[in-house]
């Protein structure tokens, strides 16, 4: 059991967490032909926007309903309902999916009462559809947003009443540390059963890097909106993270579908516990390439745990990122020396380390220091420090924008958990110390001779060393009797 602490500075230098209204408009960007928008100031949008195009390089639609001084005190109706209708008209999103923000929060905006008043006054929204979540960036963080957003929709969009149950559909809710990539892994697992997986959100249908046949204003691909509307006729709901627990149990209340929670897929019982489950809803036994798929992960661990075993790791990620790739270190042999987090979790507790900070990159580094950490794990921000502490860094999480190719980073199933090891294992090979010609100097005399110089002829004394004994070149033989002769003979 972890000692679970928050760190109490006055401020937060170099920041972990990233805020809640932007892991919710990135979670509304997983849904087809959607639109997120950010009640708030125009700032806040920018830096959200700003963030994800660095991490995936693609253009990303999050729209703001441009909050200043006046409208902030007089209330943001006008324009949240400018924003509404701007939007319907210029980018006919079939959903638009609002965040409150921290400015609209301490204001007080009656958000869904806008709402409502705006369809009231424009029968035109009617064809697209609105679902609002409140969350406020001064509190919660990244992680929080994103459940929050799947929450609602849950349970704002409307469901199709009396459709028959699908045995062969699953709800698949990922939390937010799962990357495009990783959905594609799940996808390809779960319909080796035979079953037809949706996946709420899903980003690997919008954020993974693909190019469009032609230019749309809002997202590019995602879990399309008819497939929210019948959510109620799946037979079961597998949720990814423990962030994820509020939407399946909403879903569940809502219409009665029973679900799973997996803490994480990151790892081998990890993975075995999804096999199994899914094995069980489908009544078909494992299939081969999956077996196989297992037994090349079992070889994985056994190659890289030489170079797991007795590594000091500091971790620094959202708490259920940090309790899956955590979770995969500790069983690999490395010791969790520090665990630095954004926020609170029922996971942060059941950590195998001794404690977990709720804090920043500045409790990350400081720990790091002080523990004498050989790898540091977070994201692109702590990049500065690893320099200072000249140690590598293996980068984790989001926003990484100091490399390519992030949509596509898969570290779920058996062959994510592969890709996993063999990464940081390989980062942990090239600290290893190799010789080189360093380590076997050379005398002065051969350097200057290397480097051309002339030498000086060396000087032979005639005198002879009493210290050095001379032996002599010649060497003596054993004398042999005559031909003919017997032996006896010879001795007489």
């Amino acid at each position: 059991m972890a000692h679970v602490s928050e760190s109490k500075k006055a401020c937060a230098v170099n920041p972990l967490k990233m805020s809640q209204p932007l892991g919710a408009s990135f979670a509304f960007m997983g849904l087809a032909s959607c639109m997120p928008v950010m009640h708030g100031s125009q700032g806040c949008t920018s830096f959200g926007l700003v963030l994800l195009v660095r991490h995936f390089k693609e253009a990303i639609p999050l729209q703001t309903t441009a909050m200043n001084e006046a409208t902030t005190i007089m209330g943001g109706y006008d324009n949240l309902e400018k924003a509404l209708l701007n939007i319907r008209s210029r980018t006919r999103p079939a959903l638009i999916a609002i965040c409150s923000t921290g400015l609209t929060e301490t204001k007080g905006d009656d958000v869904l009462g806008y709402i409502a008043l705006a369809r009231k006054k424009h029968p035109e929204l009617a064809d697209t559809e609105i679902v609002y979540v409140s969350t406020p960036d001064y509190s919660g963080a990244f992680q929080d947003g994103w459940a929050k957003a799947v929450t609602a929709l849950v349970q704002q969009v409307p469901q199709e009443e009396a459709a028959p149950r699908d045995p062969q559909r699953i709800n698949v809710l990922p939390g937010c540390h799962l990357t495009p990539g990783d959905i594609d892994e799940l996808r390809e697992l779960i319909e080796a059963f035979g079953l037809q997986p949706v996946f709420v959100p899903d980003l690997s249908g919008s954020l993974d890097g693909h190019i469009p046949e032609d230019w749309l204003g809002t997202t590019l691909g995602g879990t399309p909106l008819p497939a929210l509307r019948t959510l109620g006729t799946a037979a079961h709901t597998l949720a990814i993270g423990e962030q994820m627990r509020p939407a399946a149990e909403a879903l569940q209340a809502r219409c009665g579908v029973p679900f799973t929670l997996f803490e994480r897929l990151t790892g081998l019982t990890a993975t075995d516990a999804l096999v199994q489950q899914l094995a069980r809803l489908s009544g078909q036994p494992v299939p081969e390439r999956i077996r196989r798929q297992r037994s090349q992960l079992v070889d994985a661990m056994l190659d890289g745990h030489f170079h797991f075993g007795n590594v000091k790791v500091a971790l620094g990620a959202e708490p259920d990122l940090l309790f899956a790739a955590g979770s995969m270190l500790a069983e690999m042999g490395a010791e969790l020396a520090v665990c630095v987090t954004t926020t609170a979790s029922p996971l942060l507790a059941r950590m195998p380390s001794a404690e977990v900070v709720i804090g920043d990159l500045e409790d990350f580094e400081q720990a790091a220091q002080a523990a004498g950490c050989d790898l540091l794990m977070t994201h692109s921000h702590g990049r500065q420090a690893a320099e200072r502490l000249a140690k590598p860094l293996f980068r984790l999480g989001l926003p990484i924008f100091d490399r390519i190719g992030n949509a596509h980073r898969c570290y779920v199933g058996y062959r994510g958990t592969r890709q996993f090891v063999y990464e940081v294992g390989n980062l942990l090979m090239e600290q290893i110390p190799h010789h080189g010609p360093a380590d076997w100097p050379l005398p002065a005399a051969a350097l200057a001779a290397a480097q051309g110089q002339p030498q000086p002829m060396p000087v032979f004394s005639t005198l002879p060393d009493p210290a050095v004994q001379h032996l002599s070149t010649e060497i003596p033989r054993i004398s042999h009797p005559p031909r003919g002769s017997s032996v006896a003979e010879a001795s007489v």
